[in-house]
């Protein structure tokens, strides 16, 4: 069109002269007439692109709203926050902020994210940042009427991109994850570098994530963050502010999923979706181990028959101290001496041989009620080891395949200070071998429990190796339950997680033998998050703890850490009363024990009822009865045991009083010690605490 209008004006031109109006007027006319609008258009058009930019750069930072819908529920809503660069969950009624989830992916873009991809459904929401990662929010069914989720799903588009969302601590106190060496409750207090979110050997890791662990976050105003367990992540806490799920940046390009759930309040939050972590069928373990006290009898001795007089005599001193019935337990040293006296480290046609010759007397500790300690270590030094090679077998251990033979080569890793090699939890061959060890010796040394220790960790990561795709993460603490859990319900294990199903007892992380958080202070903060995971029946660390190897001294510590022990399930002596303090002490802990025998274990027993139907924790923090009572979020020194008992024991050295705080309006409370009744809701200020005594109230309404 151009081309054919610039042929035809210069046609006009060129024929200007035949046409009968004068040449001069015609021409003069027309120039003026073009230079008089253009100048006018081309003004025109200037101002018209001018007030249109200023309209789009105003748009864009002073008038575009600040928030936008970007899905809606039934009861919530996400809105996307321009500035903060933040996802916001809150209530269509009340405009009640329940989480912000700050993406902090790009933090260099500010994005109005308005676009929804997905606008066809109106229960998802799909975006594309930048050609850098997909993100895609739907809205799901909860498991019941009160209950709304939001699922989040970012997915990396090329393989640098590391996934990054953190949740906003303002207003809201958190709970559940892992467990750490100093506790804490909630977990708003907890500083912790980012960090890949499994169980480390907090010997060899002090720093990390301790023996209980899940992919779960419990928040204050009812709201739950479930990661998906197979999509590994890093988990970072920093205090009071924020903790952050952060997806690992490799050639894999690994999403970072969660479900993120609302509900009336945090308890209702829990009941429907914490407690029900695992979708199997809940077995309890063998609770006769809950009125016996554990005694642990860790005296070096180097040859089986020394060690068994040993153990002879400290249970003499139990009766003759009137102690009760206990359960003395063996650690894996005095274990391994008597598995050396009975020849278990040989074959089975070996074995026999030697049982004709042996000569020591089982019978000198068969009376007795003793656990035995087992790992999945072996020294590289020991016989068992040594002819596992020329068995040809060392696909027994975890391995490295060997680039110039087919042959595996065992990994050296240390255990206890000795290079050890580590069973190989994925060969159906060496986990029937181990297993078959563990029960013939379990069954010849007439044991009542067998603990597994060591399951925690991950030997190949710990040595900046590929672990290979079954052995990732978690996985292996994960088979090594189910292993011990074919044992029966007799069994004790130091590390779990996804398993909170199974008829295990876990052993607490061992403790620092003071008052701070690494020590007394921090055991109901660990046993309020042990209970919340579903992970209930749990063997305290022992009276005075154990971190330090040390036999306790300090009279005050003791009785304190005796009183909270009583009331949970297991109580645990590693120091003897005799040993640590006066007699009186020791009649009080006689007293303790009857207490916990007497009061505590049919509270248990009861109370565990509520867990196999309903997942419902055990040991329970004030919140449970107060959902929406800001005081009981933080309150790490108070438990209660089901809804009728509330313990508030002293946990500051020197102390002789206490506040207390009692939860549920519209309950009563009567103190034990005195027979007072109080209304719930109420603080008592300086309640008196001798040093013998701990407050306890049970629920008279």
């Amino acid at each position: 069109m151009k081309l054919c209008f610039t042929e035809s004006f210069q046609f006009l031109l060129r024929n200007r002269n035949q046409s009968p109006i004068p040449e001069v007027t015609w021409d003069s006319g027309l120039k003026e007439m073009n230079e008089t609008w253009k100048g006018a258009i081309a003004c025109l058009g200037v101002a018209v692109f001018f007030v249109m930019t200023i309209g789009i750069i105003y748009w864009q930072v002073v008038d575009q709203p600040n928030k936008n819908w970007i899905l809606r529920g039934s009861t919530s809503g996400l809105i996307w926050e321009r500035k903060s660069q933040s996802l916001v969950l809150q209530t269509l009624s009340e405009e009640k902020t329940l989480v912000e989830i700050n993406v902090d992916n790009f933090p260099d873009m500010e994005q109005p994210f308005v676009k929804n991809l997905c606008w066809l459904n109106k229960t998802e929401f799909c975006y594309t940042w930048e050609a850098t990662a997909d993100l895609e929010i739907s809205l799901e069914p909860g498991p019941s009427a009160g209950t709304e989720c939001y699922r989040i799903n970012w997915t990396p588009l090329h393989c640098k991109v590391t996934l990054k969302d953190c949740f906003s601590m303002t207003n809201v106190s958190w709970y559940g994850g892992a467990s750490i060496r100093a506790q804490r409750w909630p977990l708003n207090n907890v500083n912790t570098k980012s960090q890949p979110f499994v169980i480390s050997n907090l010997t060899k890791n002090p720093t990390g994530y301790g023996s209980v662990l899940e992919k779960y976050f419990l928040g204050s105003t009812g709201v739950t963050v479930t990661v998906a367990p197979d999509v590994p992540i890093s988990l970072s806490v920093e205090s009071n502010r924020h903790f952050c799920l952060e997806s690992p940046s490799s050639i894999s390009m690994f999403p970072l999923q969660y479900m993120v759930c609302i509900s009336q309040n945090i308890t209702s939050a829990h009941q429907e979706v914490g407690s029900q972590l695992s979708e199997q069928e809940r077995r309890l373990p063998n609770t006769d181990i809950l009125g016996l006290p554990i005694w642990r009898h860790y005296k070096a001795a180097d040859s089986a028959a020394k060690m068994e007089r040993g153990l002879r005599s400290f249970f003499n001193r139990l009766k003759r101290h009137h102690l009760g019935e206990g359960l003395i337990a063996l650690n894996e040293h005095s274990t391994m001496l008597l598995s050396n006296a009975d020849h278990m480290h040989l074959p089975m046609a070996s074995r026999k041989m030697h049982a004709l010759r042996h000569t020591r007397d089982p019978s000198l500790i068969k009376p007795l009620k003793f656990s035995i300690t087992l790992s999945p270590y072996t020294s590289i030094n020991s016989q068992l080891f040594l002819m596992s090679l020329q068995e040809g077998k060392e696909n027994y251990w975890l391995s490295l395949q060997s680039k110039f033979d087919s042959h595996p080569t065992p990994l050296l890793t240390k255990w206890k200070g000795q290079f050890s090699v580590r069973l190989n939890v994925t060969n159906d061959a060496a986990r029937n071998w181990y297993m078959d060890r563990v029960s013939l010796l379990w069954q010849r040394l007439g044991a009542q429990y067998v603990t597994f220790e060591g399951a925690e960790g991950n030997t190949f990561a710990e040595q900046t190796v590929q672990p290979p795709k079954e052995l990732e993460g978690d996985k292996y603490i994960g088979i090594f339950a189910l292993m011990a859990a074919t044992l029966g319900n007799s069994t004790i294990i130091s590390a779990v997680t996804r398993s909170n199903h199974l008829p295990l007892f876990i052993q607490m992380t061992p403790l620092q033998s003071d008052w701070s958080y690494a020590g007394l202070k921090g055991i109901i903060p660990s046993v309020l998050h042990y209970s919340l995971l579903g992970y209930n029946f749990f063997i305290p660390d022992a009276v005075g703890g154990t971190l330090a190897n040390e036999f306790l001294t300090e009279e005050e510590l003791y009785i304190r850490w005796l009183q909270i022990v009583t009331f949970l399930p297991v109580m645990s002596f590693s120091t003897p009363p005799w040993v640590c303090c006066d007699k009186w002490v020791l009649n009080l802990t006689r007293q303790y024990i009857q207490r916990h025998q007497d009061f505590v274990v049919p509270l248990i027993v009861k109370f565990s009822k509520q867990w196999l139907s309903w997942g419902y924790p055990i040991f329970r923090p004030l919140w449970w009865l107060s959902p929406n009572d800001p005081v009981t979020f933080t309150i790490d020194d108070e438990f209660l045991i089901g809804d009728e008992v509330l313990i508030a024991p002293i946990t500051e050295q020197g102390r002789v009083q206490r506040d207390i705080y009692l939860p549920g309006e519209g309950l009563t409370w009567m103190d034990t010690n005195t027979a007072q009744v109080f209304d719930g809701g109420t603080l008592i200020r300086n309640y008196s605490v001798s040093l013998v005594d701990v407050p306890v109230f049970v629920k008279a309404s």
